[in-house]
């Protein structure tokens, strides 16, 4: 017999007393601040990747305030390896209008959280019920994940009416006392217990009186969002160096503030060889050296494959060519605190570790 929202509910509660996480870094002492930066950090993220880019995080941007008044470089370093960068920036933002705007202070109605930069309805929620104990119903995908198997929501998780019936559903489920003990739970039980392949439904409080596992659909439930057509990229990566076997330094440039690695630093990328060695004599100097052509880097996007074959190249640099606000030479044995896209990082350490920088 399947389950109503109370006593889902119930047994939830009932197996976080037990099984749940509760030794979490963000577990302590959470507030609003420190519950909103590991919301946004476990977007897209496991939890065991997190944690230590988070007790760093915190560590040097401990309040409100020290974010709000940070460089955007450091906060993208700090983030460097976590993806999904437009997070780091939306931080940032999101630090500077709650300063501008709220004295420091996350306000208490969710829609004036929700109208902050880079919160959406669920992390607006999860911030509230953690932090203040405030009944609000979250949907991350943790949650879709349990409600739908749990209480038979097929169909696909991304279509207005699914996700309609999910925040419903979430809401009749969302329990007046314990709220944030039943936010962390739901989201624990779909992280630990129910997920996305081979669910261990053997020791879920649940497998009783849910849909999925008494009519074996647990496949079948969440439903698959309508698949999209994944395209390729392809680019030369020009890596244009300067100095000497003891002390190389690249030139990068800033990547355009939205758009793949939006904010972050990288080598300059073009359509061919051809053209990156054109640039490279018009806008740094006349390459010393054979162009050598390095290991492609693959990468995976969302919507697409990312493909960059590296040139790496030598050069004595014009005078012109100096450091600025969209430009420097990075220095790979002494590197500075900006934000690089991990690939780059890598191929860096790479660069690095075989000159002996």
């Amino acid at each position: 017999m399947s389950l109503n929202p109370k006593q889902f509910t119930e047994r939830l509660l009932a197996w976080f007393e037990i099984q749940g996480r509760h030794n979490l870094p963000w577990q302590q002492n959470p507030t609003p601040y420190r519950v909103w930066i590991s919301e946004v950090m476990l977007q897209q993220t496991q939890v065991t990747t997190v944690i230590p880019y988070y007790e760093r995080f915190m560590a040097r941007f401990p309040d409100v305030q020290t974010l709000a008044a940070a460089p955007l470089d450091e906060v993208l370093h700090l983030w460097t390896g976590l993806g999904y960068y437009a997070r780091a920036r939306n931080l940032r933002a999101c630090a500077q209008a709650l300063v501008a705007h709220h004295a420091g202070e996350f306000p208490n109605d969710i829609e004036a959280v929700t109208a902050l930069p880079g919160i959406g309805r669920s992390t607006a929620g999860a911030i509230l019920a953690l932090s203040r104990g405030q009944r609000q119903p979250i949907l991350d995908g943790n949650v879709k994940r349990v409600l739908a198997r749990v209480f038979g929501i097929a169909g696909d998780p991304s279509a207005a009416t699914v996700i309609a019936t999910m925040w419903a559903q979430s809401d009749a489920c969302t329990p007046t006392l314990k709220v944030g003990a039943y936010t962390q739970a739901i989201m624990d039980l779909g992280a630990t217990v129910c997920s996305r392949s081979r669910p261990a439904c053997t020791v879920c409080p649940m497998s009783s009186g849910c849909i999925a596992a008494l009519e074996g659909r647990q496949a079948e439930l969440p439903g698959q969002k309508q698949k999209r057509t994944r395209g390729s990229r392809e680019a030369t990566l020009l890596i244009a160096e300067t100095g000497n076997d003891d002390s190389i330094a690249v030139f990068v440039e800033r990547r355009p503030p939205v758009g793949l690695w939006g904010g972050l630093w990288s080598p300059p990328q073009f359509e061919s060889e051809f053209a990156a060695l054109d640039w490279c004599r018009r806008e740094i100097g006349e390459p010393q050296m054979v162009a050598q052509t390095l290991r492609p880097i693959h990468h995976v996007f969302t919507h697409f494959d990312l493909c960059l074959h590296p040139l790496r190249v030598r050069c004595r640099p014009n005078p012109a060519v100096h450091d600025g606000d969209d430009r420097l030479w990075y220095r790979l044995e002494a590197p500075p605190r900006v934000g690089l896209p991990q690939p780059i990082r890598q191929l860096f350490d790479r660069l690095r570790l075989a000159d002996g920088a």
